[in-house]
């Protein structure tokens, strides 16, 4: 008597764990691209450089500038420039360096350069 009644215990489990691992494998619901959105812009910067010494020029004046080295030393950091170019020497060994730019209008960038 105590036999049907396992069979159909595992009878409804297996259906529902089959019901189950088919949800899993649908479609997300939100798609994983889309808040990503590639710009092929150009932009309003551009860094030079020049052995250590490394310039930055702005399409329009740069309001704040922040540079640091891959290991998190920062090395420049300037605020309320409003100039469109912006020259430094680099005073470390380091190859790899972070450039977050701001400009007068509110935007920032942000660039990964490397110096020989």
């Amino acid at each position: 008597m105590i036999q049907p009644a396992i069979q159909k215990g595992i009878v409804i489990a297996a259906c529902l764990s089959i019901s189950f691992f088919g949800n899993a494998q649908t479609k997300p619901l939100r798609n994983p691209d889309q808040g990503i959105t590639v710009s092929n812009k150009p932009k309003p910067f551009r860094v030079l450089t020049n052995g250590k010494k490394i310039t930055v020029q702005g399409n329009s004046n740069i309001s704040k500038i922040l540079v640091w080295t891959a290991s998190g030393y920062r090395i420049v950091e300037q605020t309320n420039l409003n100039t469109s170019i912006f020259s430094f020497v680099v005073p470390v060994k380091e190859t790899i360096f972070f450039l977050l730019l701001e400009f007068t209008n509110g935007k920032r960038f942000t660039e990964k350069f490397g110096v020989k």
